[in-house]
């Protein structure tokens, strides 16, 4: 059922009773919907589409209403939320969903408290696949603390490759196109800084999420995961830094691109106003000589067209000898 981006009309992607030795019991929502159950610590994954889940947030799941709206909003950027029951938690991860593009990310909405893990989504988000697949394994999380820090280092693993792929992206096209300003193409750069751009957009934000949930996850991070969550917000603002001198790099060699560009074209017209200002008494003389009215010197002549030739050829020399005396050739 997780494998899609889509769910049944239930809405409930999976659930896990956790062990707290890495395992866990899958749940059901008939367990879920019995009040006489008993959990050691359930991971409950919720797909915001269906609205069995919206209810089951809003009516049974005992949240606070102003958490459940916060989970239930659909414009939603990294942030942490601090109640006195628990923490929330909105972070983004890269979309590595097929078809899609990763700097689309995903929207992850966590509520944690000592007693329960709630995670909901809109579309397929990974690193929750993998924590669900460990769990299964057996080599899952083991409490609150150590659910977010391992989430928050999966996240992390997934923007890296990311981030390294957009450098050498930026890489093969300086070497595609630095080399050869005949085939100078700028819309390559300009894809680069769009893309970074839009990583940026979530990254910024998901770093100050991370410092907040190590700073009011007191009660449920132990100093180590605390630590630990403190660190993933240094490896967002090292790939901050990598997005940065990815759009800089990108734009310096864009404005070098049309730099070239333009100079090639001023060249070109450069060229162009040289022959026609060598070629502008040529042409004065030829439509001078061409009218047809009585009068015109030479026309009994039979020498006159040679002379007339002889006098363009010089004054074309003329020409060029000034230009050249100028500096302009």
């Amino acid at each position: 059922m997780d494998q899609q981006n889509t769910v049944d009309d239930n809405g409930l992607v999976f659930a896990f009773d956790l062990d707290g030795k890495g395992g866990g019991r899958p749940l059901s929502w008939a367990e879920l919907d019995d009040p006489e159950a008993t959990f050691s610590l359930p991971w409950i994954h919720l797909h915001l589409e269906s609205e069995r889940a919206c209810r089951w947030l809003r009516e049974e799941s005992g949240m606070d209403s102003a958490i459940v709206d916060a989970v239930l909003d659909g414009d939603t950027r990294p942030r942490c939320l601090e109640h006195e029951s628990g923490l929330l938690a909105i972070l983004r991860g890269v979309n590595l969903n097929p078809g899609e593009v990763a700097e689309d990310m995903v929207a992850l909405r966590i509520w944690l408290e000592k007693a329960a893990i709630v995670t909901t989504r809109r579309r397929v988000l990974q690193s929750v696949k993998v924590l669900a697949e460990e769990v299964r394994a057996g080599r899952g999380p083991k409490s609150p603390g150590d659910f977010m820090t391992r989430l928050s280092a999966a996240l992390g693993d997934r923007i890296d490759p990311v981030v390294d792929q957009l450098d050498d992206e930026l890489e093969a096209a300086e070497a595609e196109y630095g080399g050869n300003p005949k085939q100078a193409y700028a819309g390559q750069f300009a894809q680069v800084r769009r893309r970074a751009a839009k990583l940026r957009r979530y990254l910024g934000p998901q770093r100050e999420a991370f410092q907040a949930i190590s700073r009011h996850g007191a009660d449920l991070l132990s100093p180590e995961q605390a630590f630990e969550i403190r660190e993933e917000g240094d490896r967002v603002t090292r790939f901050l830094e990598d997005l940065d001198l990815v759009r800089e790099r990108a734009m310096v060699a864009q404005e070098e691109l049309l730099g070239r560009l333009a100079q090639q074209q001023n060249e070109r017209m450069y060229i162009l106003a040289i022959v026609a200002a060598i070629f502008l008494p040529l042409s004065f003389l030829t439509g001078l000589f061409g009218m047809n009215v009585a009068g015109l010197p030479g026309t009994d002549n039979p020498y006159g067209f040679i002379l007339a030739v002889f006098g363009m050829i010089g004054s074309a020399i003329g020409i060029g000898i000034l230009f050249r005396w100028k500096g302009w050739l």
